[in-house]
């Protein structure tokens, strides 16, 4: 605090005041307000202002007229770890954010948890007087500070944000989110039939922030970080949006990207030599996995044709339904004379996904199943892709389309998986370059520098008291006047999931390696080496007329991975990855209770029922005939698993990844007055398609009252979603009931659940206790 300059006699009237101590910090007059703008999965050919033919961006194409395109600018390949560079102008593993936080490891680089040292945008700019807010899509929480009951320290209102609304996870159905208000969950405002979409909500939000700023303090600049949920899966929007492109790409993915390469080219976005590279670069199963495949467009019959149409038509409708709420942001501003001293940072995390493998998918939840789509049973839904009764995909052709002219897709250190969009505009400062492109070469890491440089702050070298470390970022408003100067960054390493891949001076070295393989055995990767100075999309590997070089820059590799921990290298499954145990407030605990009345529980941070045997066991009171409503609930249509009473049954439901719902319904009517129920599952064999197989029994009161065979998921029911007590989520686990259906005319007194894989009398006897003691 500073010192107090004024004079305290007795009197007050012989004193004088001084507020300078007690006052909050206070920007610079006239300074910029902020608006960074994260889009997600976004390939650099998604938007009509980077060259796409079809899709429609008019916003985003107002933001880059209004300012810069920068075509050559890069990513980590996932989001988390490039979202922790764009807001601490740190390397990646600099942040111990190595993949997602869902991917966190107990090694140095890869916890998940930022440190202190490395101080976010927020922080920096909250203590020079500017309005901080966050919006939407964070992912930067590791899942075991995820819960209620965890600690807030990597919480956006713990890391510089005053106010927060959006989602924590990875991804969240846009129809019915998992939303976050400040430190609390809350449920979505009003619903799919009322007009509901998460991009049009965290659209509202944003502006009510702004606004709720501005009409009591209109001097005070504000920083809003926005991360639409749009495009990751699942690729959610209205009817209207998507039938706008109906039949605009039945041309293929390999025209489309032909005719967005001529494009390119016309706006400068690329050199005019530039080729295509081929859309399987690497030979399968040898290199990359036949997930990551991409089918020629000819070898489709006319169903997949339509089926793969139809699925680029969604992800269309879904961009351009955001840049329409984006335009209403840009609106919003020009109306209130903010537009003109905004500095607009528009980018997306990483490039487009290829998640949807070379099939597409209704549901992405199999992808991180390890479980393969259906054509057969994608095709039967063809007409709800977009709606809520999907969590849809598209197939990797598209994902390298929308990523022309580059190689791969999303998790490939390849520049497919790098090369990203990126938009920064100042209206009031840009108007000599407005419109223009600029080619230096760039990294998520340089944003933050860049926008503390415009913003004219220096940055602190004590945060909180905690010293700060160097940023790896650079400035890059050298290059906003000069079209043709040296890019200031020369060096970058990439490592992502097992890709590996150092940029020089024009030259790149990669592994010949695919993420999420499980094949290990780094050290056979073969290296390839691309002068990308001249051959920006590597299709030319001289590594043979250049062993020197490749030599060199392959050490270069290792320098920067140890000076950024980068080792041990992780290139596991999704599944072993997602299964893998992870420190968090439960411990080692086989056995939980949970009450009604409480929020909703990560399903990360509920009781993990994967691949092993549970009981659980519901105590209820002042059971009526009229009583009705779920028990407890966890997951969604498209995955999940849920007991409830309907019509006076009482019935369980595990539904397998959307596929089936396995339906358990006593064989008598549940009983008034006090009443037990379990499920108990008891597993009895590993399936080689990784579903795991057992019995399961439904009691009531100790008796048998529904049994049978089921099969359950190997890994989480989603990403999204929780695990809940008197009430499901508004998504549905079942067909029987509809949203919440919230248990009424009796009581929950709790539900235990049990993981131990003890006989089921010994389970009977702990639960009869925790009864006596409840």
């Amino acid at each position: 605090m500073k010192q107090f300059g004024g004079t305290i006699n007795i009197d007050v009237r012989d004193s004088k005041p001084d507020w300078t101590p007690y006052l909050p910090p206070k920007a610079p007059k006239n300074a910029p307000n902020v608006l960074y703008i994260v889009l997600d999965d976004v390939g650099i050919a998604a938007a009509s202002c980077y060259g796409n033919p079809v899709i429609q961006t008019p916003h985003l194409d107002r933001i880059a007229k209004m300012g810069l395109r920068y075509s050559n600018w890069h990513t980590t390949a996932l989001c988390s770890p490039t979202r922790s560079c764009l807001l601490t102008g740190r390397n990646a593993h600099r942040n111990n954010m190595a993949c997602i936080v869902e991917g966190a490891t107990g090694f140095p680089g890869t916890s998940g948890l930022i440190p202190a040292e490395n101080g976010f945008l927020s922080e920096i700019l909250l203590e020079k007087g500017w309005a901080t807010y966050c919006l939407g899509k964070w992912h930067l929480t590791p899942m075991a500070e995820g819960s209620l009951g965890a600690s807030r320290r990597t919480w956006p209102l713990g890391r510089g944000f005053e106010r927060f609304y959006g989602f924590m996870g990875g991804e969240t159905n846009q129809w019915y989110p998992d939303l976050i208000y400040d430190n609390h969950t809350i449920d979505q405002p009003y619903t799919p039939e009322q007009g509901y979409h998460l991009s049009k909500d965290l659209t509202d939000q944003t502006i009510g922030f702004i606004s709720d700023l501005k009409q009591v303090s209109p001097a005070k600049p504000w920083c809003v970080y926005l991360a639409y949920g749009a495009t990751h899966a699942p690729h959610h929007a209205p009817k209207e949006w998507i039938d706008k492109y109906k039949g605009k790409f039945d041309m293929g993915y390999e025209k489309f990207r032909e005719m967005t390469l001529e494009n390119m080219k016309k706006m400068g976005l690329v050199p005019q030599n530039t080729q295509l590279s081929p859309i399987n670069p690497w030979p399968a199963p040898e290199v990359i996995l036949p997930s990551d495949l991409v089918r020629p467009w000819d070898s489709l019959n006319n169903d997949e044709k339509k089926l793969f149409s139809r699925m680029a038509e969604v992800y269309a409708g879904f961009l351009s339904y955001t840049d329409d709420q984006i335009g209403r942001l840009l609106h919003y501003l020009e109306e209130t004379d903010q537009l003109e001293n905004t500095i607009f940072v528009v980018v997306s995390d990483n490039g487009a996904s290829g998640e949807g493998s070379p099939n597409g998918s209704v549901n992405e939840n199999k992808f991180f199943n390890g479980w393969e789509d259906s054509l057969e049973d994608n095709l039967k839904d063809i007409d709800k892709l977009g709606s809520p009764d999907t969590y849809n995909h598209y197939p990797t052709g598209w994902a390298v389309a929308f990523n022309t002219p580059y190689k791969m897709f999303k998790r490939y250190s390849l520049e497919g998986g790098i090369t990203d969009m990126c938009i920064i505009s100042w209206p009031k400062n840009m108007q000599d370059v407005a419109g223009q492109v600029r080619d230096q070469y760039h990294h998520a890491v340089d944003i933050m520098p860049t926008l503390l440089d415009l913003c004219g702050v220096e940055p602190p070298t004590f945060i909180k008291g905690v010293q700060q470390s160097d940023f790896d970022g650079l400035s890059m408003s050298y290059s906003f006047k000069n079209a043709n100067v040296k890019s200031n960054r020369t060096k970058q390493y990439y490592a992502m999931l097992g890709t590996r891949a150092i940029y020089q001076d024009g030259w790149k070295a990669v592994a010949k390696h695919a993420p999420i393989s499980g094949k290990g055995h780094f050290n056979e990767d073969t290296w390839e080496l691309y002068n990308t100075a001249e051959d920006r999309t590597e299709i030319k590997d001289v590594a043979k007329q250049h062993p020197e070089k490749l030599n060199e820059l392959i050490s270069l590799w290792f320098t920067e991975a140890g000076r950024n921990n980068v080792l041990p290298l992780d290139d596991r499954t999704a599944v072993e990855i997602l299964r893998e145990v992870r420190p968090s407030d439960i411990g080692d605990k086989d056995r939980f209770v949970y009450y009604p009345g409480t929020s909703v529980i990560p399903e990360t941070l509920a009781v993990t029922i994967c691949g092993r045997s549970f009981a659980y066991g519901a105590a209820l009171k002042d059971v009526k005939k009229e009583t009705q409503g779920i028990i407890f609930s966890a997951g969604s249509r498209f995955g999940g698993h849920s007991l409830f009473v309907q019509n006076g049954k009482v019935i369980y439901i595990y539904n397998f990844l959307g596929i089936e719902e396995q339906r358990f319904e006593a064989n008598k009517p549940l009983p008034q007055g006090e009443v037990n129920i379990g499920v108990v599952f008891t597993m009895q064999k590993h399936e080689k398609n990784g579903s795991f197989s057992g019995d399961l029994e439904l009691r009531m009161d100790g008796e048998v009252v529904a049994k049978g065979a089921m099969r359950t998921q190997p890994a989480y029911f989603g990403l999204g979603g929780g695990f809940t007590i008197g009430r499901g989520s508004a998504d549905p686990v079942s067909s029987l009931y509809k949203d919440s259906f919230p248990f009424v005319n009796s009581t929950i007194k709790f539900v235990a659940v049990d993981v131990s894989g003890e006989p089921i009398e010994d389970l009977k006897r702990k639960f009869m206790a925790l009864l006596a003691r409840d």
